[in-house]
């Protein structure tokens, strides 16, 4: 298939296409008129890629675990790097959370204290 074509069954743009094309996530063969041929399994793949993306991974990330992006990474059984991704992307967010939690907390006491003085 074409690449508008896998575009449009992926729910995604021939821009994203491209993009995963260029960091290796997905490959294509060109044909005799020079456009790029996906086959079927590039579906799984490209809805694999969104999968996490959307799960708030990066390009890169994703690219770490390009050999599970074959296989049904939502119904079975789950990919063991894929797993490991998810935990220390996990870990990153949860130490986010934790650091802007104190921001906030600092923010709002300081305010506390600011309006507290001058009532």
């Amino acid at each position: 298939m074409r690449i508008g074509e896998l575009a449009e069954r992926c729910g995604t743009t021939v821009r994203a296409i491209r993009y995963y094309e260029s960091l290796g996530l997905l490959e294509s063969r060109r044909g005799p008129n020079g456009y790029r041929v996906f086959d079927e399994a590039s579906v799984a793949r490209v809805r694999n890629i969104r999968t996490l993306l959307d799960s708030g991974l990066d390009g890169a990330s994703v690219a770490e675990v390009g050999h599970c992006l074959d296989d049904d990474l939502q119904g079975t059984a789950p990919c063991s790097a894929a797993v490991a991704l998810y935990e220390r992307r996990l870990a990153v967010v949860d130490e986010r959370v934790r650091s802007l939690t104190e921001v906030r907390d600092q923010l709002a006491q300081r305010l506390a204290e600011l309006l507290g003085a001058t009532r």
